[in-house]
């Protein structure tokens, strides 16, 4: 095993495999399993970083091995995480020829490849490179592991899987750290209110339960957590429970070095409180009008969930059964069914749960702001972290959104490294061998083409209230037929497949329209805002939250706006990824761009599966 921070040895041998001779996927994949096994976890092919998920802990992220990178020219050294942090710092600040420039590193990977582990280590590694020890710059390490509580959760692929995407903006006044912005991207909200099998919810709620103490759990209205139906009573053993109680010490320690005021912290946990509460409220007929009533064996759930909220148990009990409509002046009341009473339980639990993750997003960056003279000219450093792409053996609605965000970043990445750079040499007359690749625009015409996309007929689908996942599925069936890139579905479960740019995933279409539509009471909003408690009445009306101090936020921040009925998930993911897409391509004529790979699935035979364990050294 080669020591971290050895000398890098000749071209070829190990370092880099853009200096084979022959270049191949057999020789890539030869060259990065010899390397793996002799536990060397990183290596360049040219300016991209791939790396290898080593699923166990590894001395490679030490103080000692981060000042190697720091006071080395670091293409001497051996390939690292810590290197392209280096490079990016350095060009940022115009140390590698050239003036000072932007810089954008963009880490994909499938699902249980390591991203977030590589966020962190890079992040650490350039707070390091700042000298690590102003108080904003403690703040900004603290910043992902309150986001992990909040967005991460385990799949059957991965312990601590990122249900959602973030873009972290580092922005430097010469080579000081002066402020970070966050942006999130479509937050797998559903896991709220349902997970597969050997799934579980976010890991924040497991952390309460181990962290709290028995007063706090009264206090909260916290019973024991195999009560509990959104978390479907999974807890763990004595000695995950513990490991919980740390990380749930870690995320306290998070929020208070954040900056997050302790009746806010109280807020958000007693909303949390209320959403797995909410989640146990049954209905069951009412014989004497055909309408539904909360079961009387959940009446006390719907009691304890309106105190956790702050609000009147009579007001919560109105949204879920029942709508409120005015014509002509007369208001006049529609009860739910059965199924929509149960819609509208979880409508609510996800957007409370939702708002809350939303608006620690906000107070992320109202506290991590820039405070400069505005004339002052800054310079930036983005982190691109998006989930990974997908393939279980049971594909829903969340993992088409999923793999979409992919396919654009995948798009992106070919756009980049091969079109740019092609038409780079043929503009400067350089000898180039036109390299071919396998372009996915065909998949992305396929999924967001308007009007006959997938997604534009799941959105004509879900405007049609008689429509089911039966007739969502006919019309791809007649629409697409003959697309390469598409298949029906075959058995008797109702579904499609596509032929990703990673492969062919099969999606069960059943609760397709539900999900997509993702229909909120529209009395949710006025019952929310006259809550008596402070945070869920501001998340609901978008104003600044304020606790004894003026509020920087001089207007409302970008949630404020509520959409009550339906609302289309689908549009939504379309329009944060075309924004996300039109920002990387910004990024990629005008900054400085790094590419990581993340990978693990080609290195195992199929079928195995390991876990993602933390990288970092204890």
């Amino acid at each position: 095993m080669v020591s971290v921070g050895e000398r890098r040895p000749p071209a070829g041998a190990a370092g880099d495999l853009a200096a084979l001779a022959e270049l191949d996927e057999a020789a890539m994949l030869g060259g990065l399993q010899e390397r793996f096994l002799r536990q060397q976890i990183y290596t360049d092919v040219g300016d991209i970083l791939i790396a290898m998920n080593p699923f166990q802990p590894l001395p490679l992220y030490g103080r000692e091995v981060s000042e190697r990178y720091r006071h080395h020219e670091t293409s001497t050294l051996l390939p690292h995480i810590f290197a392209v942090a280096s490079r990016a710092y350095h060009a940022m600040l115009g140390r590698r020829g050239g003036g000072p420039q932007n810089q954008c590193i963009v880490i994909s990977g499938e699902s249980g490849a390591g991203k977030t582990e590589s966020t962190k280590l890079l992040l650490q590694h350039i707070m390091n490179l700042c000298k690590g020890n102003s108080q904003l710059e403690q703040q900004i390490l603290q910043v992902n592991p309150l986001l992990e509580a909040f967005g991460n959760a385990q799949t059957v692929m991965n312990d601590n899987s990122s249900r959602f995407g973030k873009y972290i903006q580092l922005r430097f006044q010469k080579n000081t750290v002066r402020g970070a912005k966050l942006s999130e991207y479509l937050l797998e909200k559903s896991r709220v209110v349902q997970q597969d099998t050997r799934e579980r919810n976010f890991h924040i709620f497991y952390y309460m339960f181990a962290g709290l103490s028995s007063e706090e759990k009264e206090m909260y209205g916290l019973l024991d957590p195999s009560l509990y139906r959104y978390i479907s009573g999974r807890f763990g053993t004595q000695d995950v429970a513990q490991r919980w109680k740390h990380k749930y010490q870690e995320v306290c320690n998070a929020l208070d070095m954040v900056g997050f005021q302790e009746q806010e912290q109280v807020d958000m946990q007693a909303i949390l409180a209320g959403v797995l509460s909410l989640g146990n409220v049954t209905f069951e007929p009412e014989e004497s009008n055909g309408s539904v009533k909360v079961s009387e064996a959940s009446r006390g759930w719907l009691k304890a969930a309106a105190g956790q909220f702050g609000v009147q148990e009579d007001e919560l009990l109105k949204c879920l059964i029942c709508t409120m409509s005015v014509t002509r002046g007369e208001q006049i009341q529609r009860f739910h069914t059965q199924q929509q009473a149960e819609d509208a339980r979880d409508s609510i639990a996800k957007v409370a749960y939702g708002r809350v993750f939303g608006w620690i997003v906000c107070k992320i960056n109202e506290l991590l702001a820039e405070n400069v003279d505005p004339e002052v000219e800054l310079r930036e450093i983005g982190i691109l972290d998006i989930f990974g792409f997908e393939n279980f053996a049971v594909n829903r609605f969340e993992q088409l959104c999923i793999n979409l965000a992919n396919e654009q970043l995948q798009h992106f990445f070919n756009h980049h490294i091969f079109q740019l750079e092609q038409a780079a040499y043929k503009e400067e007359e350089l000898p180039w061998e036109t390299i071919t690749f396998n372009n996915n625009e065909p998949i992305l015409n396929l999924l967001l083409a308007k009007p006959l996309g997938l997604l534009s007929l799941l959105d004509e689908q879900s405007a049609f209230p008689q429509a089911t996942d039966k007739t969502f599925v006919d019309k791809l069936n007649s629409s697409f037929n003959g697309n390469l890139h598409y298949q029906p579905g075959r058995g008797r479960v109702l579904g499609f497949s596509i032929i990703h740019y990673a492969g062919k995933v099969q999606y069960t279409a059943g609760g397709f329209l539900e999900k997509n539509r993702d229909t909120l009471p529209a009395s949710v909003r006025g019952l929310f805002i006259n809550s008596i408690t402070p945070l869920l009445s501001v998340l609901f009306t978008g104003k600044s939250l304020c606790y004894g101090r003026a509020s920087h936020m001089n207007q409302g921040p970008p949630w404020q706006e509520l959409s009550v009925g339906m609302r289309l998930v689908c549009y939504e993911c379309a329009s944060q990824l075309a924004a996300a897409g039109k920002l990387w391509e910004v990024c990629s004529l005008v900054w400085g761009c790094w590419y990581i790979l993340s990978c693990w699935s080609c290195l195992f035979p199929s079928g195995k599966q390991g876990r993602l364990y933390p990288l970092l050294e204890n």
